[in-house]
């Protein structure tokens, strides 16, 4: 979602100079609008406003993931494209999970005027486990959100959307251990154990811990691009992208030696994107079978490395489709899709849009290139 930018529509009319019946009206325009010019370079564009719900319970560090994310999304001018705000309800301190309290600057009126709504972390309380319904309160201010807001939930979070009935009929996910909970609570709700965030469109969910910075980060990628996520990323000192539909649980294995690690043959395949790679290939190449490769691939990644293989190619189509004005059949080639249409169908499955629309959003401004 791109930053808001305000228009400004000046009727001018004619000025009065010297005496009674004497009008200049062309040098009043023209000094009208000179004026304005230079009043108009001072008025920044209005940045995408994200409202971060603080309930009692919150987690501290899931508290703050929202804030450090797209904080650091930042326009070419090094301006901040997004402003976060920190709520609770009536404004008052919140206890949190540790044994501390925090105090924020708003109350819920913060939330009848954002583009984003994100439900910080909070644990189900024993009434929201046993019962499936939440504080008046609570339902209250989550009615107050515009029908156009955006809504995400970090981790455990889900609970309050699925009780509040804003996940009623959708796909969603929460932290791998209430799953089962939570599927039992609203069978209504389609929940997944095994990804790390869930995209509707409007309402977005996410697993636990980290997974909330991989969301804030998708956030950022689909408002604004993969660089402007990819430099914000770095800033965090974060993983640039895990593709929603990683493995929430990982197992990381340590290796006892580097040729016992699959990271090696990874980086062998990011530089031959543009080959017809294939997992028997990546294999032979960590000199392992297919089988074992698979197994520790898998522990290492959380996916399998045909999965793995297809969203780095996927990735590296975006980049090029951001920073270059290649024509789509020539990323097509250079990414190791078979041909243009293979690319298309992978852009309409996991980005929503066709590379040439991808590209007339997230692409080099003022320049036309080949479809």
């Amino acid at each position: 979602m791109a930053a808001h930018r305000v228009v400004l529509l000046f009727v001018v009319g004619v000025v009065r100079r010297g005496g009674p019946g004497t009008f200049h009206p062309a040098v009043s325009v023209r000094a009208y609008v000179s004026g304005l010019r230079d009043t108009c370079r001072t008025i920044p564009a209005m940045t995408h406003r994200v409202a971060v719900l603080a309930l009692d319970g919150v987690l501290p560090l899931d508290l703050g993931i929202p804030a450090r994310v797209f904080n650091e999304a930042r326009a070419a001018d090094g301006s901040r494209l997004y402003s976060v705000g920190t709520c609770s309800i009536g404004g008052r301190p919140v206890r949190t999970r540790e044994d501390f309290r925090l105090v924020v600057e708003h109350d819920e009126s913060l939330l009848e005027t954002a583009d984003t709504v994100v439900i910080a972390t909070q644990e189900p309380t024993p009434q929201l486990l046993a019962t499936g319904t939440l504080p008046e309160d609570v339902t209250a201010v989550l009615k107050a959100i515009r029908p156009e807001t955006r809504i995400v939930s970090l981790c455990t979070s889900a609970f309050l959307l699925a009780a509040a009935g804003l996940l009623d009929g959708l796909r969603a996910t929460t932290h791998w251990t209430l799953c089962e909970a939570f599927a039992e609570l609203f069978p209504g709700i389609e929940i997944d154990p095994n990804v790390l965030f869930v995209d509707n469109g409007r309402i977005l969910t996410s697993a636990g811990g980290a997974a909330g910075i991989d969301l804030c980060l998708h956030l950022v990628r689909r408002d604004h691009g993969t660089s402007v996520a990819a430099a914000a990323a770095r800033r965090c000192v974060a993983a640039p992208w895990r593709e929603g539909g990683q493995a929430q649980f990982i197992e990381h294995v340590v290796p006892q030696d580097a040729d016992r690690s699959t990271s090696a043959t990874r980086q062998w395949a990011l530089e031959r994107l543009a080959e017809p790679l294939t997992l028997e290939g990546m294999a032979r190449h960590a000199h392992m079978s297919v089988r074992t490769f698979t197994r520790r691939f898998r522990q290492e990644t959380g996916l399998s490395p045909l999965k793995w293989l297809a969203q780095r190619r996927l990735a590296h189509a975006r980049h090029l489709l951001e920073s270059t004005t290649l024509p789509v059949a020539r990323i097509a080639r250079a990414c190791g899709f078979s041909d243009p249409v293979a690319l298309r169908r992978q852009f309409h499955t996991y980005v929503g849009l066709s590379p040439a629309a991808y590209r007339r959003t997230h692409g080099v401004p003022g320049v036309t290139a080949g479809r």
